[in-house]
């Protein structure tokens, strides 16, 4: 991370990477598109995502969730910057057809690295194997949750779940939230953490660094008129919450202490933990 003398006040708390870990800096044209910007509307022009607008332009990368190219020996060509994710990618190119991929780049993958994915892969950093060929209480990332669909969880920057064991068909994952699940032993996961753990540590320092991003100001309800939000209005501070109100969106969806999960999700029957550490009530 990179730090600055506070010449401005913008920059007393400044916190930026210093990209050393990145080996090329521009991406492969074949593996990117323009991200459309939405500006929170739909596609009748309505606004469904508020606080959302402007921004720098991105390149999307197309990354390789689901790794099926079984057997086949792929070089790491180099580490890159993705602007649309916390963790880094690495660009692969395959030894039989030259063809290049990327992925997700785990915590200490080096250019040049040999990696395989498949049952018959090594366990080793960058390997994706299924659950079932995995050592128990290895580090993995990038995991399936539905075989062949691609990873779905532990995909952000320095994230890493334990494979815990395997039982009847499934293996128990302990996930980053401390959530233990149980996950189908033919689901592929990825060896290793993901890199760039030092994402945890940027400060932005200032207003305009969030507008880069594509976020804009949004007001509190508090301080809005009646005709504009349930908690608006009042003389002075008047937050209610609990007393005269409860609070919500300006939908009249309770804010506080409402639980949003479906209580019959068909997923419930798989958690055996819940990130709380409580063991998962089945009815």
């Amino acid at each position: 991370m990179k730090t600055f003398r506070p010449l401005t006040p913008s920059q007393r708390y400044l916190t930026v990477q210093d990209f050393s870990d990145v080996t090329k800096t521009r991406p492969e044209k074949s593996l990117v598109y323009t991200k459309k910007k939405s500006g929170g509307r739909n596609n009748y022009g309505r606004v469904t995502a508020r606080a959302i607008g402007g921004g720098h332009k991105q390149k999307v990368r197309m990354v390789d969730f689901r790794r099926n190219r079984f057997g086949l020996e792929a070089k790491v060509v180099a580490i890159e910057y993705d602007p649309t994710r916390s963790a880094r990618i690495a660009l692969l190119e395959y030894v039989a057809d030259k063809k290049k991929t990327y992925i997700v780049a785990p915590d200490g993958l080096q250019v040049g690295t040999t990696l395989m994915s498949g049952p018959t892969a090594p366990p080793s950093v960058g390997n994706a194997l299924p659950l079932a060929k995995i050592p128990v209480g290895v580090h993995i990332h990038n995991i399936e949750l539905v075989p062949g669909r691609g990873a779905q969880i532990v995909r952000s920057a320095g994230s890493a779940a334990t494979l815990m064991s395997r039982d009847d068909g499934y293996a128990q994952v302990r996930l980053p939230s401390g959530e233990i699940r149980r996950i189908h032993e033919n689901c592929l996961a990825t060896i290793g953490q993901v890199g760039n753990a030092q994402w945890e540590n940027v400060v932005y320092g200032k207003a305009g660094r969030t507008r880069w991003m594509g976020k804009r100001p949004m007001s509190r309800g508090m301080v809005r008129n009646p005709v504009d939000h349930p908690n608006g209005g009042g003389q002075g501070k008047s937050k209610g919450g609990g007393g005269r109100q409860h609070l919500t969106s300006p939908w009249g969806l309770l804010a506080k202490g409402y639980r949003t999960r479906n209580k019959h999700k068909i997923s419930n029957r798989f958690i055996l933990v819940r990130r709380d550490g409580r063991p998962m009530k089945l009815k």
